[in-house]
């Protein structure tokens, strides 16, 4: 797997390769804000994850998920922040993230 020091090369990386979609999180489910486009937990898979930690600030610390629809139709990314700063989420969803952490 690739390493990224930055964020912003990771999801420059990903946008290359085809993960264009931008995704965030909506409690139980991934929501691409830009078409109204969702995917539920069992339909999706990860196929990479990037961690970043911030050297002096906590609140740099986030992951770059890799996400594709179990179709094949969709690939895109989503940044989550975790520890204090982590959105608040289902359990189905917690299980899906945690899995690749």
């Amino acid at each position: 797997m690739k390493s990224f020091e930055t964020v912003t090369e990771a999801l420059k990386d990903l946008k290359s390769r085809g993960f264009t979609t931008d995704f965030n999180i909506a409690f139980d489910k991934l929501i691409c804000s830009e078409n109204k486009f969702c995917l539920n937990p069992e339909e999706f898979e990860i196929t990479e994850v990037y961690r970043f930690e911030g050297a002096t600030d906590p609140g740099d610390e986030n992951v770059v998920y890799a996400i594709e629809s179990k179709e094949g139709t969709v690939k895109g990314s989503l940044i989550s922040a975790f520890g204090t700063y982590a959105e608040t989420i289902s359990i189905e969803m917690i299980q899906k993230l945690s899995m690749h952490k």
